[in-house]
């Protein structure tokens, strides 16, 4: 158990050497008002009068107390850093001058007058920054404690207007320390409910379960008073117990009373005034209890202690990783962090990163989403007949027949609509390129957790790599523009008629035709009959029989179809209504008006007439006709505008970027000037290797002590 103090201590020099406040290190807090007392508590454990003393506040900054028994024969302990004997009994060492040796205790006093100077000013302000001092003696016990600035109200002379609440941000940031014990200090001659040190103890510690209660300034009670009740826990309870002493008083100070004498007459008042509970209280019982807390305290905290260490081992060496070793052969350097960011960039379009993103969609997941989801799905919400209305189709109808009146549906007609609803497919196909360029350009940012780092690093560098890949994904946009726009613009160059799956549909068009076209000759009979506004018309151009009809509609299909013969180049048998397709029974069916249908107003048929039979069978014969081929044209821009954004812009940057990042970065002038590395990187690297090493020292110290010493 003796064991376990100096490990702490140890590990106390290692932490404060670094200034870390991560590990949270057991020790003890002496906590208390001005003038109660605690210097001379401090005082009467070491043994010796070391610590400044005068009027208002003197305590300035925390005074880290590191007792170190240490035996004459124990030549061990005895040895200093540089292997020598101090050939004294008794001896200081201030962490801040490791090299010199205080002998005489006034000395300490003064170096801490000095130093408090130094690092909270002379103006009374106080510093939070702690001042660390070691005692060896063979009179102490091996105690670990904190002196803090006593708690005061009232700023006095250059004392800041805020100075309680600076000493109480100090006080809380020590005792809030878990694995701290609370040393609270109270006067005897004041009401202890009042007491400012236990109020401020039990905000941390409710339970009271690491907090020891100190009553000093015993003879100072008024007479016929005593602190039996106070001493026995009857006013106020303290788990870990209440201790009292008796301090030297301002008079014995300054007649320079030693320190034994003081602990001698301590003695010989408790046996007198407190004869029962004399064994204990007292500075000697307070420094044994104190001592027996620490251990036990010391205990219960190293295992966490040791996993605590463990965890920041790990956590400092991954950071120091992170920050690169110095960089001494710079175009090798350079070359390896192109390499690494080139191999990250097309390992995120891959989806072959070491580290996969969750949280969205990235990379070349983005980009299979971008051609099957946005961009399909775009083009199956065009209809093939968007923006055509029944006005457009026989527009087309009549201007493809010039001056001559139509009497069959002209080929022109439908190459001139087919061409007009092809054309919206290419906006959509641009778009698709375009979203694909933009995700190229952000999975920079998405690139790898190493290169990332290494950007962090070297900020030119990082702004020069965005620079080289953003020009070149520039330069392939408009290459794969062009390619996308070729490709809709190849199929508007010919549209053909003879392709297999628009074949079938325009394999119906004869035999849909000279239907029309007998129902046409019956209603001109009618008219004929009866008369009708096309009298004119029909006398002029007489109707012929329904051979005729036929063989006309065939001798005019191959101009529509592309043939020279249409039913037998098209491979189908002479139609009649025993031979009829059941295809061609619906078709028929379908394109059979209900009802008339009203066109709007136009210079092209008059004002406000209705479709007659034949226009409206016209219009439903293009407009099957488009959508069959539209729906063929776009599957096949569906299937091709991925491929060409793919192999125009994606591809060939994942197979150019390092060449092109090798060319204008590792074969450039600028080496030197981008792998100037940020200031903050160089200074976070050398607090995070001294962080490493005061770790790594930690777990050797943890480590030497084994789980017998424990117990």
């Amino acid at each position: 158990m003796e064991a376990l103090i100096p490990v702490i201590n140890k590990l106390q020099d290692v932490f404060n050497t670094v200034g870390a406040d991560a590990i949270q290190l057991p020790q003890i807090i002496v906590v208390g008002t001005q003038s109660s007392g605690k210097s001379s508590v401090i005082e009467s454990l070491v043994g010796k009068s070391f610590l400044p003393r005068g009027t208002g506040i003197v305590t300035r900054t925390p005074l880290v107390l590191q007792l170190n028994y240490c035996p004459l024969n124990d030549k061990e302990k005895r040895t200093l850093d540089n292997g020598a004997l101090p050939n004294v009994e008794e001896w200081a060492q201030f962490l801040h001058k490791k090299s010199k040796i205080f002998t005489d205790f006034d000395e300490v006093r003064k170096e801490i007058e000095e130093e408090t100077g130094r690092m909270a000013g002379h103006n009374k302000a106080i510093c939070s920054e702690p001042i660390i001092l070691k005692i060896f003696s063979p009179k102490v016990l091996n105690l670990t404690l904190v002196d803090l600035p006593g708690i005061t109200k009232v700023p006095v002379g250059d004392q800041p207007e805020d100075i309680e609440h600076q000493i109480k941000q100090i006080v809380h940031q020590y005792i809030s320390n878990p694995n701290s014990v609370i040393l609270a200090v109270v006067t005897a001659n004041t009401d202890m409910a009042t007491s400012e040190s236990l109020k401020i103890a039990k905000d941390v510690d409710p339970d009271g379960r690491r907090t020891l209660a100190v009553v000093t300034k015993l003879d100072l009670m008024d007479a016929g008073t005593d602190a039996i009740d106070i001493l026995c826990g009857r006013v106020i309870p303290v788990k870990l117990g209440i201790i009292g002493v008796v301090n030297r008083s301002q008079q014995d100070i300054l007649d320079k009373k030693n320190i034994e004498d003081a602990l001698k007459d301590e003695a010989l008042y408790l046996q007198k005034k407190y004869p029962t509970l004399a064994n204990r209280n007292g500075t000697p019982y307070l420094a044994k209890t104190l001592n027996r807390l620490l251990m036990h305290h010391i205990r219960d905290c190293l295992p966490d202690l040791k996993t605590r260490v463990n965890v920041m081992v790990s956590q400092f060496q991954a950071l120091l990783n992170s920050y690169g070793e110095d960089v001494s052969d710079k175009s090798q350097t350079l070359l390896q962090i192109i390499t690494k960011f080139a191999s990250a960039y097309c390992s995120t379009i891959e989806g072959t990163s070491r580290n996969i993103e969750t949280t969205e969609l990235c990379g070349g997941a983005r980009i299979c989403y971008i051609f099957h989801e946005t961009f399909g799905k775009t083009l199956d919400s065009i209809h093939p007949l968007a923006g055509l209305t029944k006005r457009d189709v026989l527009t087309a109808i009549r201007n493809a027949t010039g001056p001559r009146p139509a009497l069959f549906v002209p080929e022109v007609s439908f190459e001139l609509l087919v061409k007009r609803q092809i054309r919206r497919l290419e906006e959509p196909s641009l778009r698709c390129v375009e979203l694909v360029h933009e995700e190229m350009q952000s999975i920079i940012q998405h690139c790898g957790t190493e290169s990332q780092q290494e950007m962090l690093r070297f900020p030119k560098l990082h702004e020069k790599i965005i620079d080289v890949v953003t020009q070149l994904l520039r330069r392939r946009l408009p290459t794969t523009n062009s390619m996308v726009e070729n490709l809709v613009a190849i199929e508007l160059a010919y549209i053909n008629t003879k392709h297999p799956d628009f074949h079938k549909e325009a394999a119906l068009v004869p035999s849909l035709l000279e239907a029309v076209e007998d129902d046409d000759l019956r209603s001109a009979k009618r008219n004929a009959q009866h008369g009708s506004p096309y009298d004119e018309l029909h006398r002029n151009q007489p109707l012929r029989n329904s051979t005729e009809l036929s063989d006309n509609t065939n001798n005019r299909l191959p101009n529509l179809m592309g043939e020279r013969n249409g039913e037998e180049a098209l491979g189908i048998n002479n139609t009649s209504a025993s031979s009829t397709p059941t295809h061609f029974e619906e078709l028929k069916h379908s394109i059979s008006p209900t009802k008339s249908i009203i066109l709007s107003s136009d210079p092209s048929f008059g004002t406000g007439r209705k479709l007659t039979d034949k226009e409206q069978r016209e219009c439903a014969v293009i407009e099957r006709l488009i959508k069959s081929y539209f729906y063929i044209v776009r599957k096949s821009i569906q299937d091709s505008v991925p491929k060409a954004v793919m192999h125009f812009l994606v591809n060939y940057v994942k197979d150019n970027l390092q060449s092109e990042l090798v060319t204008h970065l590792y074969k450039s002038d600028h080496a030197e000037e981008l792998l100037n590395e940020s200031a903050h990187i160089a200074q976070r690297r050398k607090e995070a290797s001294d962080m490493l090493k005061a770790l790594q020292r930690a777990n050797h110290i943890i480590s030497d002590i084994r789980e017998t010493h424990m117990w």
